[in-house]
């Protein structure tokens, strides 16, 4: 159950719906038998993403006291003391985290964005001061106007590029790590719609003035005229302008694949779409949805290991370049496809399933559910097949005998549970198992087990006597009645059909008599309140018409009696106790 209540908060998470995430995440705490690290680990994340820094420090706190070995503990510490703005505990978290893990990207980024802020305070930056140029990076509008310009648009084509910049988006404080780099800056000045360099060496605190804007001078040669400085500066633009054009007739080339190869696999001409999306593939390697077409069309043909390694590849590259989480998933779902179609036994399915779950922590489409619903139906079937033996089930059942006979009741219960997994289709064991239930007050379960008796072999007599029996028990006398006397319907001369019968018949009539002590009214009433089928027919307003007329107007009455629907319904709430006759 904790489990279950994990994975709901983690599609929560992965949809947005970080309030959710919380309670999900919080049930599981409360289910899990023992603390674990990364339920708070996630809590954590998801009361960061409200703003709730105070309770994503507290559960970060506890993931590290839970496991201080763990690197992402330090990172959502880390991340939790900047939100409260607690710039130097960050930093030591974030150290802390590397020093298990000296190659971890995410503790990285986290210690230079932190070690940025605590020099920007220390430069009298204060608390409330955000970078004067955040609000450039905010939302799309950075993308397309990098895009829409010459100068930049070669540089999307560049992750490290795409990287910082994102970085900075995240974090406009995180701008002053990157002031050295040339492409930085020309971005800042399309952005900004200013023509400007970036600072020399050693000149990241230099205010940007209309003095200093656009000219770089080289240590120990005089200053260069402003007829010369442009003609270079053009030069440059001219070159990345050729680089950036042939990166973009690679991308359009990629994509006139794509097109040809989608048109071939509609066509089912398989080896052609492969051809055409492996040449998308090496025109240009940041489209991920080039290897998940080719895994789909690896996958119609039967090509299944082809295809996982299409769609690890593509989750592998799609999570460097931080493609869209519906693309990572549909490869992740493509995976689990191709191993669902690989499982020959109840143990294959498990890498299914699992894959199947990631896929939908990272978008919960209802394709993937299906197919994680399917596989994980599939993965039970076989098991049962696999385990299916009837002769161990007889063994089983003839254990289950002994043990009954010697009293030994959930002894009992378990054999003929062993049993029924080895040949669910045996209704001698649900039968007995029934009257284990039965023995142990287990009313319910026992009820269930009859029921299934009676569906597996309808002329089966023992089915009607184990149920009418716990009907009888639970007081239901009506009830049991109609399951003895359909029991006499297949076995007319049954012995315990009829006495069974008669039991009821005397129970019915004492309660038409009225003769029940005042405590044993008050008990049969109670139960039969909660009974569906009395409460429908006490809510029904022709019934409560009839009743009434059966107090007050004698001639009608003696109308309804002449009805056999009324009359059973009034002797349903007779055998109730609900109703005496005088």
């Amino acid at each position: 159950m904790s489990e279950e209540a994990k994975a709901k908060g983690n599609a929560a998470f992965s949809s947005g719906d970080y309030a959710s995430a919380i309670r999900h995440f919080t049930e599981a705490i409360s289910l899990s038998p023992n603390p674990n690290h990364v339920l708070y680990s996630n809590r954590s994340a998801a009361h960061a993403s409200l703003g709730d820094f105070p309770s994503a420090l507290e559960d970060a706190r506890k993931t590290v006291e839970l496991n201080p070995s763990w690197p992402k503990g330090y990172s959502r510490l880390g991340a939790a003391h900047v939100g409260v703005k607690d710039y130097a505990a960050a930093v030591d978290a974030y150290q802390k985290g590397l020093e298990l893990d000296p190659a971890n990207e995410a503790l990285k980024s986290g210690l230079a964005d932190a070690q940025a802020a605590v020099r920007s305070r220390s430069r009298g930056g204060g608390e409330g001061m955000g970078n004067p140029f955040g609000d450039i990076f905010k939302g799309q509008e950075m993308w397309a106007k990098l895009t829409a310009d010459p100068a930049t648009r070669g540089y999307l084509a560049q992750p490290d590029f795409v990287k910082i910049m994102k970085e900075i988006q995240r974090n406009p404080n995180s701008l002053n790590l990157y002031l050295k780099d040339q492409r930085v800056m020309k971005a800042i000045g399309v952005l900004l719609n200013v023509n400007f360099q970036a600072p020399p060496e050693g000149a990241e605190d230099v205010e940007m003035t209309e003095e200093n804007r656009g000219e770089k001078r080289d240590e120990g040669k005089p200053p260069q005229s402003s007829a010369t400085a442009p003609a270079e500066e053009m030069e440059i633009e001219e070159e990345l302008g050729e680089e950036e054009k042939e990166k973009t007739t690679k991308k359009e080339r990629a994509k006139k694949e794509k097109e040809e190869g989608n048109a071939a696999y509609k066509k089912k001409d398989f080896n052609k779409a492969i051809e055409c999306y492996s040449k998308a593939i090496e025109l240009d390697d940041e489209d991920i949805s080039f290897l998940t077409n080719r895994a789909a069309v690896y996958l119609e043909m039967g090509r299944y290991e082809d295809c996982i390694k299409d769609c690890d590849k593509a989750v592998e590259r799609g999570r460097e370049l931080r493609s869209d989480f519906k693309m990572i998933a549909r490869a992740l779902t493509r995976k689990g496809t191709a191993l669902v179609k690989m499982a020959k036994s109840s143990k294959d399915y498990e890498p299914a399933i699992e894959t199947f779950q990631k896929a939908l922590t990272e978008h919960r489409n209802p394709d993937t559910l299906k197919k994680l619903n399917d596989a994980e139906k599939a993965k039970k079937e076989l098991e049962q097949l696999e385990y299916f033996d009837p002769k161990i089930a007889d063994e089983e059942r003839e254990k289950g005998n002994e043990c009954f006979k010697e009293q030994k009741y959930p002894e009992a219960v378990k054999h003929y549970t062993e049993a029924l997994k080895r040949n669910p289709a045996d209704p001698r064991v649900y039968s007995n198992r029934a009257a284990c239930y039965t023995k142990l007050g287990a009313l319910p379960e026992g009820l269930k087990d009859a029921e299934k008796c009676i569906e597996l072999d309808p002329t089966f007599s023992k089915g009607y006597t184990r149920k009418g029996a716990i009907q009888f028990f639970m007081k239901e006398y009506d009830k049991a009645l109609e399951t003895y006397q359909e029991g006499l319907k297949h076995d007319a001369v049954n012995q315990e059909l009829l006495d069974g019968v008669r039991r009821c018949v005397e129970q019915i009539n004492k309660a038409s008599r009225g003769d029940f002590t005042p405590e044993e009214l008050k008990e049969r009433q109670a139960k039969a309140m909660q009974d569906p089928e009395i409460q429908n027919i006490l809510t029904d307003p022709v019934m409560r018409q009839v009743l009434v007329d059966f107090q007050e107007n004698p001639k009608a009455a003696q109308e309804h009696t002449k009805n056999p629907m009324v009359m059973s319904k009034i002797q349903k709430l007779v055998s109730a106790g609900i109703v005496q006759i005088r």
